[in-house]
């Protein structure tokens, strides 16, 4: 799967916010059945979703359904009516156990999972969760984590900085993406900049988003910069050089480079080409 930087959720009640969506220039939308929308207009925006994945018209956009947890009164016919509905992946909320993920693999078959990573639960049990086959993204659930918790993140969310290494350390091990939680600062700010920095920092693909203005400043963060892709570039012309055949380490512009470095160049480049 490529880089997702962007994920922006949508309420599938709101029909003028799908519409903008296919013109938006966010990596992955992801039509939202749970938070977003009020008991009483769940049945409602269901269908809507799926009529507009049947639409199409997202272009290269990633389109994605978060469904209701399977506990609740609309999980089990929200994972029903995603399949072959032309949705690329189903999001399932509150996963705090591997059991939550097979049920729903229950209904969906071989459809992509992702899964939010947002209670205290399932922090204790994220290597399982991660290692569960079909998974193809942890998203952090950062608000939802932080209410679990009963802390007070701030700025720096320092009470979460463990969870979210673990969280990236989980999907690293075991080949997946992992996408940072959504900031609750609305406009194209500093203190927005600083989060999605530190987030590109911990290792994660991207970040999920609740606002189309926050769409540039998140793809801008998560994407290679440009003095990264000539440092990828100039290591992978190193190694490939003859004279650097037999080596497992030379030096590069004061730097010593590894063999292990030319994978994570090689990654960059492949990750710059599909933006």
């Amino acid at each position: 799967m490529r880089q997702i930087r962007s994920a922006l959720f949508m309420p599938a009640s709101n029909a003028r916010a799908i519409e903008k969506a296919r013109g938006l220039e966010c990596d992955a939308v992801i039509l939202d059945l749970e938070d977003a929308v009020a008991p009483e207009a769940k049945a409602a925006a269901r269908a809507q979703a799926v009529a507009a994945a049947r639409q199409g018209g997202f272009g290269d956009r990633l389109l994605v359904l978060r469904v209701n947890a399977l506990d609740t009164d609309w999980g089990n016919e929200d994972c029903a009516a995603a399949i072959c509905a032309g949705f690329a992946a189903v999001l399932l909320p509150k996963v705090s156990r591997p059991d939550d993920l097979t049920a729903a693999r229950a209904i969906l078959g071989e459809m992509p999972l992702w899964a939010m990573i947002e209670t205290c639960a399932a922090m204790l049990a994220l290597p399982s969760i991660a290692a569960t086959p079909g998974l193809a993204c942890l998203i952090a659930g950062t608000n939802d984590l932080a209410k679990d918790m009963r802390c007070t993140p701030g700025a720096d969310r320092l009470p979460l900085l463990p969870h979210l290494t673990a969280i990236v350390t989980a999907a690293r091990a075991y080949g997946i993406l992992a996408l940072d939680g959504v900031s609750n600062v609305l406009a194209d700010t500093p203190a927005l900049a600083a989060e999605c920095a530190q987030g590109a920092a911990f290792g994660f693909d991207g970040k999920t988003l609740i606002h189309p203005a926050q769409i540039a400043p998140t793809n801008r963060a998560f994407a290679p910069s440009a003095e990264r892709v000539a440092w990828a570039q100039a290591v992978i012309a190193a190694f490939a050089d003859s004279v650097n055949a037999d080596k497992g380490a030379i030096r590069i512009g004061g730097e010593m480079v590894e063999r292990l470095h030319l994978a994570e160049a090689e990654r960059i480049l492949q990750n710059a080409s599909s933006l």
